[in-house]
C-alpha cells in the first residue's frame, strides 16, 4: 500500500490545454550515486522539473530546509545519514514535514518498504526505477 497524499501546494498551472506547470515543480535527489543521481536528474529534467541534489542524507535534509523542494527523492543506503534517519528527521521538523518523499532504492525486501513508508516515506520504489511510473508518482503526490 502507498501513501500518496497530494501537496498541500501544487505547481502553479498555466491556462494552456497541455497542463504543464507554469512554474516548475522543483524535485530534491538525494543519493550518493553519480550514476543513479545523474539518470534521476536528466528524466526529471526531461519532465519540466527543476531539480536540486544532495550526496548523503545529512545533505539532503539540509537541502531540503533551505530549499523547501515540491518532492524529495530519498535512496537508502548513504553515508553520513541513510535514507530511513533523513525521512524521519524531515518528518519531525515542522517546515518539512509535509515535502512529499518517494524512497529511491536497491533495498527491495518488503520488510524494507514497510520500514521506509513507518518512517514517513509517501511512497518506495526499487532501483532500477522505471521513469514512466516514477513520473507518474511525483505526478500523484503534487496533485497535478
Amino acid at each position: 500500500m502507498t501513501r500518496l497524499h497530494p501537496n498541500s501546494n501544487p505547481p502553479a498551472r498555466d491556462a494552456s490545454d497541455d497542463g504543464a506547470p507554469s512554474v516548475a515543480a522543483t524535485v530534491l535527489v538525494v543519493d550518493d550515486s553519480p550514476t543513479e543521481t545523474r539518470i534521476l536528474s536528466n528524466t526529471l529534467i526531461k519532465a519540466g522539473y527543476r531539480v536540486e541534489t544532495a550526496t548523503n542524507g545529512e545533505e539532503g535534509v539540509e537541502a531540503a530546509r533551505r530549499l523547501r523542494p515540491d518532492v524529495i527523492l530519498m535512496d537508502v543506503i548513504m553515508p553520513i545519514l541513510n535514507g530511513f534517519q533523513a525521512t524521519r528527521i524531515l518528518r519531525g521538523d515542522a517546515e518539512t514535514a509535509d515535502i512529499p518523499i518517494i524512497m529511491v532504492t536497491t533495498k527491495d525486501m518488503k520488510t524494507d518498504r514497510t520500514w521506509g513508508l513507518r518512517q514517513g516515506a509517501n511512497d518506495y520504489l526499487v532501483k532500477p526505477v522505471d521513469r514512466q511510473l516514477l513520473l507518474e508518482r511525483i505526478r500523484i503526490l503534487l496533485g497535478a
